[in-house]
C-alpha cells in the first residue's frame, strides 16, 4: 500500500504567530519520534498570516497508527503547550478541519 496523503487545517490566535513557528523550531525531538514510529513519513503545516489559517500536509502509512499519535503521552503533553497559543478542544487538542483532496498531478 502507498503513502496515505492527509490534508488539515487549524488556526492560531492572531499575535501568536512568531510563537507557534518558534516552538516548531524544532519541535521537541520525542515529539517527531512518536510521529516516525507512528508510520508519518512527511508533514509540514503552512502559515496563512492574513488569516492566521495553518495548513497542515502529512503522507502516512496507516490511519490507525495515525491516530494512535493523540493517545501518546507526549503528543497531549504538545497540545496541553499549544493550547495557549491556537482554538482547542476540551481535551487540548487543536481543532481542526480535514480537507478533502480534489486533484493530484
Amino acid at each position: 500500500m502507498g503513502q496515505i496523503r492527509k490534508a488539515f487545517r487549524m488556526k492560531v490566535y492572531r499575535g501568536h504567530e512568531a510563537e507557534y513557528e518558534r516552538r516548531h523550531r524544532p519541535i521537541w525531538s520525542e515529539l517527531e519520534d512518536v510521529l516516525r514510529a507512528h508510520g508519518v513519513t512527511r508533514y509540514s503545516i503552512f502559515l496563512d498570516p492574513a488569516t492566521q489559517d495553518l495548513f497542515a500536509y502529512a503522507e502516512i502509512e496507516d490511519e490507525q497508527r495515525w491516530n494512535a499519535i493523540a493517545e501518546t503521552e507526549v503528543c497531549r503533553r504538545w497540545w496541553r503547550y499549544m493550547r495557549e497559543i491556537m482554538p482547542s478542544s476540551a481535551d487540548n487538542s487543536p481543532l481542526s478541519s480535514e480537507l478533502k483532496e480534489v486533484f493530484r498531478l
